[in-house]
């Protein structure tokens, strides 16, 4: 058996024992009311370019403060390029700033981050940094999962960190699971960035037939997907249809389906997603003198969930 399919084998008795033991969060609070049949909740995808001050696109140290206490008007949040300063920092004073906008963040669920490699990951020997990747909730969540691309390239210096997607089990309501996705793609423009994008597509796919199968699905994050052009327009499609999604913006019929910052979505036979609204929050996350606090724009959806009658 590869390593991949023990992996993968073992998630499932993960989620399988979760499940069997109403294991939702190690979180104390409470679970969402049991009697409702409908509801909607707004969700935020964030990459916040939360590499160190000087290598970030942005001004992290400045901005990092700013955002976090935003983060509290959206029930779910999933943030990309958010990592946390290890205690003790080998690398200090050089620091990352997750542990800022945890802080900041009032909601009661949130993701542990995953852990610096600093190096020393066999998957990526070249990775200093984690995914980035992590979650913030208003409702419990189960084990995180992280799986990272199975190949990079230095063109855009992905290989200096672990990006890839997380998968978690979110519990809007009684009998109410939505498999949440968050994820980062492959950046850079050469033609191996695009072979690499490719196969990144397939191990979603092949990671959403697996875990998420017949259930509720949602994706959010920076996909590196300008998908009014080619490549990259081809292999959208291909993972809408493979993984029987849909793109928020098909949905809603936006005005600038090409964003590479998305929300896609699916239903199950049990329960029924749908967005109600899209917006890049680009009049919420500025800083006082109006700069923009990331070099990504934040998006918003609103979803509204019902139960099969």
């Amino acid at each position: 058996m590869s390593v991949t399919r023990r992996l993968r084998t073992s998630l499932l008795l993960v989620l399988l024992l979760t499940t069997l033991l109403g294991c939702g969060s190690s979180d104390p609070v409470g679970r969402p009311p049991s009697d409702g049949t409908s509801g909607d909740f707004l969700a935020l995808s964030y990459n916040v370019a939360g590499l160190p001050e000087g290598l970030s696109s942005s001004h992290p140290a400045e901005f990092t403060p700013l955002i976090a206490p935003l983060l509290n008007g959206y029930d779910l949040v999933l943030l990309q390029e958010s990592w946390q300063t290890p205690d003790p920092n080998p690398a200090a004073p050089t620091r990352v700033y997750h542990e800022i906008l945890a802080a900041g963040s009032d909601h009661p669920y949130k993701s542990e981050p995953a852990p610096q490699p600093f190096g020393g990951d066999p998957r990526r020997p070249e990775a200093l940094l984690s995914d980035g990747l992590n979650m913030f909730s208003r409702f419990p969540f189960g084990p995180v999962i992280r799986q990272a691309w199975e190949g990079c390239d230095i063109s855009a210096a992905d290989c200096l960190a672990l990006k890839g997607f997380s998968f978690a089990r979110v519990t809007f309501a009684e009998g109410v699971e939505v498999d949440v996705y968050d994820l980062h793609m492959e950046a850079g423009g050469t033609p191996h960035d695009e072979e690499l994008r490719d196969a990144g597509v397939t191990q979603l796919v092949e990671f959403i037939h697996e875990i998420s199968i017949d259930r509720p699905v949602i994706v959010g994050g920076d996909f590196n997907l300008h998908t009014d052009e080619e490549p990259d327009s081809s292999q959208f499609q291909r993972l809408l249809a493979e993984a029987g999604l849909t793109d928020v913006c098909a949905a809603l019929d936006c005005p600038q389906p090409g964003r590479i910052d998305k929300f896609l979505f699916r239903s199950s036979d049990d329960v029924t997603l749908a967005p109600t609204s899209w917006r890049f929050e680009t009049d919420v996350f500025v800083s006082p003198e109006g700069e923009a606090l990331s070099d990504h724009d934040p998006l918003a959806v609103r979803f509204t969930w019902s139960l099969a009658r």
